[in-house]
């Protein structure tokens, strides 16, 4: 647990006795962060178990930093570092979180945002770099998204929907998961993706969105950033502005030759990789309610799940693994 004191060595000691400091609820992941204030001002703190094991320079988090902000992609300053407690001290951009625009007096202006946001995605795409050099380096290649599916299997059939499915159903259901990776590897179409691009990892602050939580940046389809926003396990856009935003990808990735894929080849990877990473998500899910004991996911399980219907029945593809997880899905199609 990282406390006052070892925050305090960020400051200066003529700001260290007007220090306060609160917790920040994180995402799905090992980091801490707390909000500091002092007479200066507000700063974020971030605490990453993995700074402290190496050194600046090689810190995916740094690295993919200064590549979005050299991009004029909006990130939180860096303001100081202090490798050897893990310690990140960056540029407070508020807790207006795009996620918290829904049900809020911004709601009708949710459709705007959104188109602005899709442009400022495929900005980022546009990023290329040295294939030796993180985050180019690192790509959504067989061996990674069998992961995710491996650590489906493991958290959330074997653990959290233990029983429901037998192992012989579950060897089958990862041949298939083999099956679909084959599918989702295409390395001619990859393109630098954010990895965690939704409603809880993008703030609005001074009415322009800011990203954050991109420190796992890496290449791969261009489908998988925009199925995490428009599939987002956290909010729900609606079928009308999905497909919208859809298509506005689209046409983005192709003004900027980004994409050889005719819309129809854009729509069918879409779909699988919204299959695959609404899986991965769940899995995530079931990890942080079995293992971390956190509470705080468990209520996206059923929305997530609510959306593998929609891939299941557009793709034949998909429709072995459907068959295989339809008891997961009748379990919770009564949920709220």
């Amino acid at each position: 647990m990282t406390d006052r004191e070892t925050i305090s060595s960020l400051f200066a000691a003529d700001q260290q006795s007007s220090l306060t400091v609160t917790n920040i609820q994180g995402d799905a992941s090992t980091r801490q962060y707390f909000r500091a204030r002092t007479a200066e001002g507000a700063f974020v703190v971030c605490h990453d178990p993995a700074f402290n094991s190496g050194c600046a320079d090689s810190y995916p988090f740094l690295r993919v930093q200064r590549l979005l902000l050299r991009h004029g992609i909006a990130v939180p300053r860096v303001i100081s570092v202090e490798p050897e407690n893990g310690l990140l001290l960056l540029e407070d951009c508020g807790d207006q979180l795009l996620q918290n625009m829904f049900g809020s007096p911004l709601e009708s202006s949710i459709p705007d945002r959104y188109r602005e946001i899709i442009d400022l995605l495929v900005r980022l795409q546009s990023i290329t770099g040295k294939n030796n050099e993180i985050p180019f380096s690192l790509s959504f290649d067989r061996e990674k998204l069998m992961m995710e599916f491996d650590f489906f299997i493991e958290h959330a059939l074997g653990s959290y929907f233990a029983g429901v499915l037998d192992s012989e159903k579950i060897l089958s259901l990862r041949c298939e998961f083999e099956a679909v990776t084959e599918i989702l590897v295409r390395p001619r179409h990859f393109v630098l993706n954010h990895r965690d691009f939704h409603s809880r990892n993008i703030l609005i602050h001074r009415d322009r969105p800011v990203i954050i939580d991109f420190q796992d940046a890496r290449m791969g389809l261009p489908q998988y950033d925009a199925v995490s926003l428009i599939k987002d396990s956290y909010v729900s856009l609606g079928e009308e502005l999905s497909d919208e935003l859809k298509s506005r990808h689209y046409q983005a990735l192709r003004g900027h030759s980004l994409t050889s894929m005719s819309y129809d080849e854009y729509l069918f990877y879409f779909d699988i990789m919204a299959f695959q990473r609404n899986i991965k998500a769940v899995g995530t899910f079931s990890y942080q309610t079995t293992v971390r004991k956190s509470r705080a996911f468990e209520h996206s399980i059923a929305p997530t799940l609510r959306y593998l219907p929609e891939y299941i029945t557009a793709r034949g593809e998909l429709k072995k693994a459907g068959s295989l997880l339809q008891p997961i899905l009748e379990r919770i199609s009564t949920a709220p």
